[in-house]
């Protein structure tokens, strides 16, 4: 197919011929050629210097001081709002209605943000459910939550709050029945309840039913910054031109139909371009607003200039990407060293070899010496990277509260104090929660005052304090303990419903009851009663081992029980009246007469300490004095330097041979080295005694259930001394 044919303008001229000028010159060995040739590079001396750049004649920059003298220039500087002015996409708004769009632009485009924001939200409405004293009130309360969508719209307030700083709420009422009244206070009311019933017309049953959020965009205060002196203010809705055009001027059916059915306040604002809120049914709530302030900043504000950094970055690291694989080939023919100059036969023929090769693979070239190869390399790698990025979004992070602990950044510079970083936190999600239940304490007086109930209900979350949560459950658990905490709110804080596990509870129990179900053991409650009572008799004394099912083999020659050793040793009952036969001799009234008085005066009693306590202190004492006087014999008789260097048989065999010393001394008697020493000689006489006191030791040490100490071993031969010998000097 041939080429269209244009066909030539006549008005517009043709552009002039190409007239091709010298970019070099050359010169020879001539010195007037060489004269004539630098005379002509010299004319081009006008053309070297600095490039001037324009200077704006905008009147906020005329004064840029300039050439304030011959050799003295000077630079405007540069401030924020001089970035701004000639950036005008990248500016943070001023105006506090520019501000909340921004915001709301960067939580829809901005990951980071958004994920933050609505993390937030989640966790600080989490688990809100409205509770209250009366049952029945409660559930009515439940179930109208449920029915307002009173999770929803938590989370939509909260989200609301961290987002724009400003949350702006239109309350909707609704009269209902006394059957939906009745209904709401079951336990499970219908979903299908028709709410709108003409014939009611009792006002006190009005409760809020419908919340919706406007943007605060839209809303402006009546009076500006006069209404921070007003009480009640009052707010009114600027409508969007596009929505006006369309209730002004419907274009089609469609919207006619919906245009028909809109209040008469709205079609009335849409003339008048205002629509008055009322005040009785507008809620609106602050983010941290002081009181000369019409609204509240919202907590993005503080971040737009990083944000908007990030973005630049990631824009930069776009067109660094594009620019990473670009490579520049110079091939140089000819050599003003070698006064070598290419012609075009030349040049042509090298452009043709380079188009015709395909650019894959290896390329054979043959040419002269007059040909050089200069490629450029890019560096625009080293410019990508994530280091740019990590200040900016610990700045992000620290302005949405966000701890660096939580980010991957811990360890950085001032960010090692975690209780400070997770307190910022916490705190900040414990604001939006006030703000939540104020909203809410507000709606349920007003649901308390309609349907007549006595107790207000309150707002209660699955995690009160927003703190530790492991140490938090752990507490509770204790307090549920101390009955300090009811069940119903334990089971509720760990995810549980109460109703649904108290019916579990009693279903459980009757199986238990019935035998169906194996009894719970814990530790108020032993399921193997009969042998805990089994054993409180055998270690009380009550029964015998035969009565409780408990058969034993019989005992080796020389053995005996604890009780046993303990009677054996026990000091011997002194009888202070001679044995008689008769418990009670004579008869009735021959005894001495009732309240008279002695003839003759009582003989002076005579104080008799017992002795087993001076005995044991003294065996205590004079244990220390065998040691001191003993362990040189010893030490030299074994060829030691301390008791510590002796082995454990040689250590046993000195602790046996200080206790036969005891147990051979006479109480209370007066130790010297000659009486230790010469008891040396007879030791193996209380060899009884000592094996009597071996086999009580073991069983004190089975008994206690550990190995005895040397210290308690020194009380123990105290005590069995003081067994042996009390009840032979009394």
């Amino acid at each position: 197919m041939a080429p269209r044919k244009k066909t030539k303008n006549e008005v517009i001229p043709d552009a002039a011929p190409f007239a091709p000028e010298k970019a070099y010159i050359t010169w020879s060995d001539d010195v007037n050629d060489k004269r004539q040739a630098l005379n002509e590079a010299s004319s081009s001396l006008d053309e070297y210097g600095l490039v001037n750049k324009a200077v704006a004649n905008n009147s906020r920059y005329r004064l840029d001081f300039s050439n304030l003298t011959t050799n003295t220039s000077s630079r405007p500087g540069l401030t924020r709002s001089d970035y701004d002015y000639f950036r005008p996409e990248e500016s943070i708004p001023t105006q506090l209605k520019l501000i909340f769009r921004k915001a709301s632009i960067i939580y829809d485009r901005v990951g980071l943000v958004k994920n933050v924001v609505d993390l937030m939200g989640d966790f600080a409405c989490q688990g809100i459910r409205p509770v209250c004293k009366n049952k029945k009130a409660e559930r009515f309360y439940r179930n109208w939550f449920e029915k307002v969508n009173g999770e929803d719209r938590s989370e939509r307030f909260l989200n609301n709050l961290y987002k724009v700083g400003n949350v702006v709420i239109n309350r909707q009422t609704a009269k209902i029945s006394l059957k939906m009244a009745e209904s709401l206070s079951k336990a499970t009311a219908k979903t299908d309840i028709i709410i709108d019933n003409e014939n009611t017309k009792i006002e006190k049953r009005e409760i809020p039913w419908k919340y919706t959020f406007i943007d605060p965009v839209y809303v402006d205060v009546v009076g500006g910054s006069l209404s921070s002196f007003v009480g009640n203010k009052t707010y009114v809705i600027s409508l969007p031109s596009t929505l006006r055009k369309t209730i002004n001027s419907p274009k089609n059916d469609a919207e006619r139909q919906i245009v028909s059915q809109l209040p008469e306040q709205i079609i009335e604002a849409a003339k008048n371009k205002k629509l008055s809120l009322d005040p009785e049914k507008t809620l609106v709530f602050h983010y941290k607003k002081d009181d000369w302030q019409t609204w509240a900043y919202p907590m993005i504000y503080a971040i737009m200039d990083d944000i908007n950094i990030i973005e630049k970055l990631k824009l930069a690291d776009l067109a660094a990407l594009d620019g990473a694989i670009s490579n520049i080939r110079i091939f140089k023919l000819g050599s003003l060293e070698h006064k070598i100059a290419p012609t075009a036969a030349a040049a042509s023929k090298l452009s043709s070899i380079l188009e015709n090769n395909v650019g894959g693979g290896t390329m054979d070239l043959v040419w002269g010496p007059d040909i050089e190869l200069i490629e450029s390399k890019t560096q625009v790698h080293q410019f990508l990277g994530e280091a740019k990025y990590t200040p900016h979004l610990n700045s992000i992070y620290a302005g949405l509260g966000i701890p660096p602990t939580l980010t991957g950044t811990y360890g950085a510079a001032g960010t090692t104090n975690n209780f400070i970083s997770l307190k910022t936190l916490t705190q900040r999600l414990q604001y939006g929660r006030k703000k939540l239940i104020s909203f809410w304490k507000q709606e349920m007086m007003i649901v308390q005052k309609a349907m007549g109930f006595k107790y207000p209900a309150s707002i209660e979350f699955d995690r009160m304090d927003l703190s530790n949560e492991d140490a938090e459950k752990a507490l509770l658990v204790q307090l549920a303990d101390r009955n300090l905490v009811s069940d119903e709110m334990l089971q509720r804080m760990f995810g549980f419903d109460p109703d649904m596990e108290r019916t579990r509870l009693n279903r459980e129990s009757r199986d238990r009851d019935g035998g169906r179900m194996v009894s719970k053991s814990g530790p108020w409650f032993d399921p193997q009663i009969e042998n805990s009572l089994k054993k409180i008799a055998l270690q009380t004394g009550i029964a015998t081992p035969s009565q409780v099912g408990l058969e034993l083999d019989n005992k080796k020659n020389g053995e005996k029980t604890s009780l046993e050793m303990r009677s054996l040793f026990s000091p011997k009952p002194t009888n202070l009246t001679p044995a008689s036969s008769d418990k009670n001799p004579g008869q009735p009234g021959q005894g001495r007469p009732k309240n008279s008085k002695d003839s003759s005066k009582r003989k002076n009693k005579t104080f008799t300490p017992q002795t087993g306590a001076s005995i044991q202190l003294w065996a205590m004492a004079a244990q220390d004095a065998i040691s001191e006087i003993i362990n040189p014999v010893l030490l030299d008789f074994y060829n030691k330097k301390n008791m510590r260097s002796l082995s454990s048989t040689e250590y046993n065999e000195a602790e046996s041979t200080k206790t036969k010393i005891l147990f051979s001394l006479e109480p209370l008697s007066n130790i010297t080295q000659d009486t230790i020493l010469g008891k040396l000689n007879n030791i193996n006489n209380v060899n009884t005694i000592y094996h009597e006191y071996s086999s009580w030791s073991k069983q004190v040490s089975v008994n206690l259930d550990k190995q005895l100490t040397a210290e308690e071993q020194k009380y123990n031969k105290a005590y069995f001394y003081s067994l042996v010998y009390s009840s032979n000097i009394e």
